[in-house]
Parts: C-alpha cells; structure tokens; sequence
C-alpha cells in the first residue's frame, strides 16, 4: 500500500504558475511510475503527465507540452508538477498517481490521492 497526498494548489492568474508537489508514503516510492492526472467540472479525469521510476522516460499530455514540467526526488518520497503559463481550461481537480507502467490511462495507476483544486482565472 502507498498513500499519496497533493499539495500547491490554488487560485492563480491566467499566465501564472503554480508547482504542485506529491508525498508519498508505504511502500517504496522509487519502484513507482508516477503519473498526474486531472478531471475538470463535467468532464473525465484525464492524463496529464507521467515519470518511470528514476525519472528516465517522461510523457506529457499534448495539452500542457511545453508548459508543464513533471520531476521526482526519489531521496525525499516527492513527486512535482511544476506548472507555467497556466491557461483558464487549465482549472481542474489535480490527482496523483502511482503505479508500475508509464501509461496514460487511468488503468494503469493502482494508487490515487485524494486530489487538489487548481483554478485559473481569465
């Protein structure tokens, strides 16, 4: 068992930044892939980024390429999001995930957080 908390959330300007980070907790974080997720009012939860285990192999959304940055500290049990330019279609509910593939979709994550709020206003 791991337990993931979120933290970083917040109300921010459009073209602002925000920094999201994960703790983890349980079992050993460094086996995990890590991934982001985030589920906007009305809409599904969707894939945002994903990190392999020592953070070889990253994917992003096609949404937030270019904008956002995924990173680990492994020493530290943390998983970031590190989030610039942030756009109004941004604002979502923002989840970690852990698992064992570096997928994009929901399946492929057997741990989630309990989410965090972010909001981008126009």
């Amino acid at each position: 068992q791991v337990q993931l908390v979120e933290s970083g959330g917040g109300l921010v300007q459009a073209g602002g930044s925000l920094r999201l980070s994960c703790a983890a907790s349980g079992r050993t974080f460094g086996n995990f892939v890590m991934g982001w997720f985030r589920q906007a009012p009305g809409k599904e939860r969707e894939f945002v980024a994903t990190i392999t285990s020592r953070g070889s192999s990253i994917y992003y959304a096609d949404s937030v390429e270019d904008r956002f940055t995924i990173s680990r500290d492994n020493a530290k049990n943390l998983v970031y999001l590190q989030m610039n330019s942030l756009k109004p279609e941004d604002t979502a509910v923002y989840y970690c995930a852990a698992g064992w593939t570096p997928g994009r979709e929901r399946g492929s994550y057997n741990y989630w957080g309990q989410g965090i709020q972010v909001t981008v206003s126009s």
